[in-house]
């Protein structure tokens, strides 16, 4: 590990790498285990796990992903108070957003007790950590539930730090995107009382993997996009476009490009505001950019639908499409194949559905198997993180980011706000 970077400003990929190596920042590494004995640090981790309806954690991946930063705390001594948030409760408290089955999971991967504070602030929050040994966990509510958290508000986190401590450690790639109180504020309020901000050993294995392969990409290099929309992907596709031999265009956001082409999508998504976007786009890609030559269509995306194929110019009236067809997966397999850097953003269709997997699924085992064959494939969180999970390759392939917002954004060469905040080294 060693050397993180805070990336601010758009550019291309190269610049982006420059500023990697310019603007370091602090880690947990910089942090011996001899100076943490007995001290309350402060981190801020991404457990937005998704639950059931029984409040049970679906997929602990991210959390998973946190336990080296927490052992490393433990071992050393140190009284580790975990933030997080869960959700969208609309700065209010949610019974059904609560982190306490979170800290049971924890518990379980651990195999010691974590501590659980119902209270994220305030004289509660105190007295649980005051009342902490070395070597304990406590994690704190939802941060969520407290409105001054997405505000950025200083007093806010000036309490969170409240304790003594004198070193946050931001673990939650998935929120460094994000200038909230919980992930950039803390970070702020930390360094003003003369303490250090450091990035944990996920956030730095994250920034490192997209910088590394973004810095010197072994050609061909090719690039996937998908989901639904093409307004939050259309920063990333500029940035990538200089650097990028193919970029593959799937999901919904290609219905936009076929009216952009001129052609019937019958009642498919599609962002009518972003049809003269997706035209600049292809005009400046050219050759690069590979749209679906035919696709899956049904009267509507359920789950027991019959599904037909349709060549992308002529989609029916009342059609819904759900997912690339058959021939668009075997040419995109055959391109993935062919990549020695892959990487992917968003799935091919509506995967969460039997009828409408089969295109994502192909487009994930195809680079898997590209990973296989020594390629360099990032997965960029989100959906098609979860993709690569159910399509049962996940482990195969090189990194899969535990945050798929957070990776647009750095991706984009946009300012990673909670990034920027942590100590120079």
């Amino acid at each position: 590990m060693g050397l993180l970077a805070a990336c601010g400003g758009p550019g291309t990929l190269r610049r982006r790498a420059a500023l990697v190596s310019r603007m370091a920042k602090k880690t947990l590494e910089d942090c011996p285990p001899e100076t943490l004995a007995d001290q309350v640090v402060v981190v801020r981790v991404d457990y937005n796990l998704p639950l059931n309806r029984d409040g049970e954690v679906v997929d602990d991946t991210r959390l998973v992903r946190t336990l080296p930063t927490i052992q490393y705390l433990v071992e050393a001594g140190a009284k580790a108070v975990l933030l997080s948030h869960l959700g969208r409760p609309g700065g209010r408290p949610d019974p059904a957003l609560s982190l306490r089955p979170v800290a049971g999971k924890l518990e379980e991967f651990l195999g010691y007790p974590v501590g659980f504070c119902p209270m994220t602030t305030g004289l509660q929050a105190q007295e649980a950590v005051q009342g902490m040994k070395s070597g304990e966990v406590l994690l704190l509510e939802n941060t969520r539930f407290c409105p001054e958290d997405a505000r950025n508000d200083a007093e806010w986190a000036e309490e969170e730090i409240s304790f003594g401590t004198k070193l946050f450690v931001n673990d939650a790639f998935g929120a460094v995107h994000r200038a909230h109180a919980s992930t950039q504020g803390v970070a702020d309020a930390v360094r003003r009382c003369g303490g250090d901000a450091v990035a944990g050993f996920l956030l730095e294995r994250e920034i490192r993997s997209l910088s590394d392969t973004m810095a010197d990409p072994e050609h061909p290099f090719v690039t996937i996009i998908g989901g639904a929309k093409i307004s939050n992907k259309i920063d990333v596709i500029e940035a990538l476009l200089p650097a990028v031999d193919q970029l593959l265009i799937g999901g919904a956001m290609a219905n936009t490009f076929f009216k952009a082409h001129g052609w019937a999508v019958g009642d498919s998504l599609v962002e009518e505001d972003r049809i003269d976007t997706a035209r600049r786009l292809m005009d400046l890609a050219g050759d690069k950019l590979l749209l679906p030559v035919d696709v899956l269509t049904a009267p509507s995306i359920t789950s027991d639908v019959s599904t037909c194929v349709s060549a992308c110019d002529e989609v029916g009236e009342a059609q819904h499409i759900g997912d690339i067809g058959p021939r668009t997966a075997e040419l995109f397999t055959d391109v993935v194949g062919g990549a020695r850097t892959v990487i992917w953003s968003g799935p091919m269709g509506v995967f969460e559905l039997a009828p409408f997997r089969s295109g994502t699924f192909e487009v994930a085992r195809a680079a898997a198997s590209t990973a296989d064959q020594g390629a360099t494939v990032i997965v960029g969180g989100g959906d098609s993180a979860a993709a690569a999970v159910a399509a049962g390759v996940v482990d195969r392939i090189t990194h899969v980011s535990t945050g798929g917002s957070a990776s647009l954004e750095f991706l984009s060469g946009n300012e990673m706000p909670a990034v920027a905040a942590l100590s120079d080294r």
